[in-house]
């Protein structure tokens, strides 16, 4: 799925729709990815000389490529975070990294759902973590 492919199951706009694309590989499995440019507002002032994407907007990616997994349940929803959980940052991302995201959902409670998610640069770890959201009409 594009970015504008995306808008159609997800609520988020610009500047808080971060994944450039998704697919649905299986099931129960979803792939992300986001390519970090180096404009991105988020990166304005984390850090000035020495740009890092913020922890929190990694967990915000991992969570939008897994509410790919529930799209046929999304419509005239919003999914809200209500918990994230063990979450580990291992490596930065940069301008010039694009983090490749592989989400899951490991349990279903409709309306709420839990995921696990990881997201890597180059094959390498940069945070993975587990999240849960509800789906609010």
């Amino acid at each position: 799925m594009t970015k504008e492919e995306l808008k159609t199951i997800l609520p988020h706009r610009e500047p808080m729709l971060l994944i450039d694309e998704a697919t649905l590989v299986e099931e129960n499995r979803a792939l992300g990815k986001c390519h970090i440019k180096g404009d991105e507002w988020f990166l304005q002032g984390h850090f000035p000389g020495n740009p890092v994407v913020p922890g929190v907007i990694l967990c915000e990616m991992m969570s939008q490529a897994g509410c790919v997994l529930i799209m046929d349940k999304i419509k005239d929803s919003t999914p809200y975070f209500v918990g994230i959980n063990n979450v580990k940052f291992k490596n930065m991302v940069r301008p010039g990294d694009t983090l490749e995201i592989e989400a899951s959902i490991i349990k279903s409670k409709p309306p709420f759902y839990f995921a696990q998610g990881k997201g890597c640069v180059d094959g390498r770890l940069a945070v993975s973590g587990e999240f849960s959201f509800v789906l609010v009409k």
